[in-house]
Formats: structure tokens, sequence, C-alpha cells
């Protein structure tokens, strides 16, 4: 019986609340959730404590977007409060660069240059004492050069040469940071051997070891110049791989004041041969000179080396040149057979008789052509002129081991 004085309707509500309060202290007591925790609150309404955050931080140099970033010595990360464990640094090909992380683990940085006109991406981690990791993303573009350079280097890729090839190259524009694309250049040697680079001028650099090659080395130049500033605005574009091997060890001296030159080949004289050199108006230099071009036929004109009209012979024989500034061991045809051997008739190049169109293999001039390489030594003695500038053709061996390092 429903009590007097209530409406009918407000007994039912009243009665459905407290039915609704005794199934939620069913649920929230029940046998499966007895004793658990409370997301807001748990069974003590304080809550349980959120998971810590590490106090490792990562920081990346340059800043993420960044723009028209130099390709050396802006590229840094670096951790506080903890210790790098990952760098993953990418090119927009995918391409990972090398770095190294520091021994305590402060920071990170490129083994090399970055490439210019290049989107990097940049993907570092860092843990606390505690292990918890902490990480941070960053995407930048290089600069986009405002010229290039290249060097055109000397021997040829594949070649066979002489145990006095140097490694020379001459760039196409003038190189102000010289360092910086010397550290692009790596020479290598098996067997090994120490060698350094030796800079005349803007453009030209060369690279040899102490002494002349041991025969049967194989030598491999590496360019890596992509992204090098050379000059302010000038970066290179450049990344290649070169190597050459050298030939037996063959040394040829020439005595100016004897007419003869002895060719020795491993260190045995195997050939001695009557020669012609320059007259007293026009000696040969003195000095050790390195073959560097070979011609079977080319013309030589006296305009060309400041000798005026003096001579132009289109079609000099077995012409080998020694220095850039027109001195070369090359056959002779015109003058008498007498002048080897016994007198020096040349305007400073070294001569050795033989035939017009160079078509005897029997002539002296023949021999030597085909007896000698790219690279190998003609070493003047007893004239009556100066040792050859180290930089007058590939004659770097006229300098000391330590006239070389010298700077």
């Amino acid at each position: 019986m429903e009590p007097k004085g209530v409406p009918s309707g407000v007994r039912r509500s009243a009665a459905a609340l407290v039915l609704g309060a005794l199934l939620v202290l069913a649920t929230a007591c029940g046998p499966d959730d007895a004793g658990k925790a409370d997301s807001k609150g748990g069974a003590g309404g304080t809550g349980a404590p959120s998971a810590a955050v590490s106090t490792a931080v990562v920081s990346i140099l340059p800043r993420d977007g960044a723009t028209d970033v130099p390709t050396t010595g802006t590229l840094k990360v670096a951790a506080s409060g903890g210790r790098l464990s990952s760098v993953v640094v990418k090119d927009d090909k995918g391409t990972p660069v090398p770095g190294t992380i520091t021994a305590d683990g402060s920071g990170w940085n490129p083994d090399d240059h970055l490439d210019t006109s290049t989107q990097y991406t940049v993907d570092a981690v860092a843990k606390d004492a505690a292990g918890r990791e902490s990480d941070k993303h960053a995407s930048f573009t290089t600069v986009v050069p405002r010229d290039t350079f290249v060097g055109f280097f000397t021997p040829e890729d594949g070649s066979t040469v002489g145990v006095g090839m140097e490694v020379y190259l001459h760039f196409n524009r003038p190189i102000s940071n010289k360092k910086a694309v010397a550290h692009g250049l790596t020479v290598t040697a098996t067997p090994s051997v120490p060698v350094a680079a030796k800079w005349n001028g803007d453009q030209d650099l060369y690279i040899r070891p102490a002494d002349y090659w041991a025969a049967g080395t194989k030598v491999t130049l590496a360019l890596n110049l992509n992204g090098v500033e050379g000059a302010p605005g000038v970066y290179g574009k450049q990344h290649k791989t070169v190597s050459f091997t050298v030939a037996r060890r063959q040394i040829s001296v020439v005595d100016a004041a004897k007419h003869t030159m002895t060719v020795y080949r491993d260190g045995a004289a195997i050939r001695t041969v009557p020669i012609s050199s320059g007259a007293p108006d026009h000696t040969t230099y003195n000095g050790a000179m390195v073959i560097s071009e070979k011609y079977v036929r080319t013309r030589m004109n006296g305009d060309t080396v400041g000798f005026g009209g003096e001579y132009d012979i289109p079609d000099v024989p077995h012409a080998m040149r020694l220095t850039n500034s027109g001195t070369f061991i090359h056959g002779n045809y015109w003058a008498a057979p007498s002048v080897f051997g016994s007198s020096n008739t040349s305007h400073g190049c070294v001569g050795l008789q033989d035939v017009q169109g160079a078509g005897d293999p029997g002539t002296p001039a023949a021999w030597f052509y085909a007896n000698s390489l790219v690279g190998d030594v003609v070493k003047v003695v007893n004239s009556k002129d100066t040792t050859v500038q180290w930089y007058n053709g590939l004659n770097g061996w006229n300098l000391t081991w330590s006239q070389w390092l010298a700077s």
C-alpha cells in the first residue's frame, strides 16, 4: 500500500533513484573490480603518478626549416641532461651522412662537408641517466652556389705511368680556400707511402711522396669536392675516383757536357745514346724533369715559346714534353748525324737522331720513345743553366721533402 498524501509518480521516481544507486554500488564493489584503483583517484582518491619526463634535451643546428645553410661547420647535434644514443642524417635521396657521436655523448658532428642545393633531415635521440628517451627532428636546405669549380687531373684513370708521375690538378676557378679543397682530395697508395700536396698559385695543385713511387705501386686519387667552398660563393661539383699503376723504374741521365744520355731501368744501365742539348745561348735546364706528354709527331714553332721566327718545324718526330715552357726530348732529322754526341745546337731541348716522318724504329729517338712512359724521369746534369723550377711541368722532385712540405 502506497503512503497517503504522496503522488504516485513521485513515489515511483524516488524508488527508481534508490534502485539505481544500489546498482552503481554493486558494480563498483563487485567481485571483478575489488581492490582496483579508480582511474581518477583510485581507492585512496589521490591518483597514480604520471610517467616521468626524460631530463635529456636534444638540440639541432641549423634550426628546422632553415635555408641557404653553408655546407661546412653548421650542422651540429647536441644533448644536455643526457647522452645522444642515435643520430640519423639523410639527404633528399635518402643517402646517409656519416658522422660521429662524441665519447661523452654530448654531441654529434658530420665526418665531412655537405653538398649544395640539398635538403637534409636530422633525427636524433638522447637518453637520460634513467634510460628515458627524448627525440627531435629537423630539416634544412643547403646553399645554392653562385658558381662552381672542377679540377682537371693528371694522370688519366687506368693509366700506367713512370715512377716520377706527380698527381696534378688544375682548377678552372681561382681557389682561395685552399685548405678546404686539399681536404676534399685523398691520394692513397699500395704499398702505402705518405704524400703531401703543394700549391702553385691559386689554380694548380701538385701531390707527391717524399721519393719516386716504388715500381708496381697502385695509386688512387679520390675527389670529394661536392659542396666544398673553394672561394666565396664558388663550390665544387665533383665526386670521382681515378687510379693509376706505376710501372718499372726508369730514370734517364742526360749529360750535357758529354752529349750522352744513359737510360737506367730498375737501377741497371740498359743503353747509352748520343744527344745534342741546348746551344750556349739557349742552354737546357738542369734537374729532374718528368715526361708529361708524348707525340709521335708534333709541330714546334718558336713563336709559342719566345723565340720569334727562329724555327717552325711542322713534324718534329718522337716528341716528349719535359716542361710547360717548351722543353722536349725529341727526334731530330734536320741536323747532321755528326752533331749527336759532339755538340749542343738546340734551343733548349734534348735532341736524338731520327728520320723525318718518325718511320724508322731503329733510330735512337724511336727506340727511346718506344721505351718511355709518361711519368718517366729525364735528369739533365752538367748544363750551364739553372735547375728547372719545380712547378714548370711535373718537376717537384727538384725540391727536397722538407722544401716540399714548407708553405
